[in-house]
């Protein structure tokens, strides 16, 4: 590990650097970040999420779209995180996915981690590898793209 690396970030401050909410947050804490190198985060999923009430009434799964979607919080996070960017006035915006494949599914009472590296940026995109587990076992894997843009221009 760097000396770089931070040991973990909580909900607060996830909160200060993301501008989601409740239901949409969906990172619940950072426990390993070498500033714009990885990440390593998680979500704990409850029955009480509100997507479980629609998809699927009696199989609850976690919707793959909301899986990626916790993945470019964490990657939106593992960026902001560099103390480069102003988090007040700019967002992390999907530009592309790239690979992306799911595994296998998430259920109540998964520990999702959230894994970002090789994290890279080129004029104004920002690239990374991406990959969620259970358990060690790959739930999604694949690679995301996005761009940092004045709030005021969304």
């Amino acid at each position: 590990m760097s000396s770089n690396t931070l040991d973990y970030i909580d909900i607060r401050k996830i909160m200060n650097l993301l501008p989601h909410r409740y239901p949409f947050l969906l990172v619940d804490r950072v426990e390993e970040l070498v500033p714009g190198e990885s990440l390593r985060a998680y979500k704990n999923v409850t029955i009480n999420e509100p997507f479980f009430q629609g998809h699927f009434p009696g199989l609850p799964v976690m919707p793959g779209v909301l899986i990626v979607e916790a993945l470019a919080q964490a990657g939106g996070l593992a960026v902001l995180t560099t103390g480069k960017i102003d988090v007040e006035s700019k967002v992390f915006l999907f530009t592309g996915i790239n690979k992306l494949k799911f595994r296998r599914p998430v259920v109540p009472g998964d520990k999702l981690v959230l894994e970002v590296s090789d994290i890279r940026k080129k004029m104004h995109i920002w690239k990374m590898k991406c990959i969620a587990t259970v358990d060690g076992e790959i739930a999604v894997q694949g690679e995301i793209a996005a761009a940092i843009v004045d709030k005021e221009s969304v």
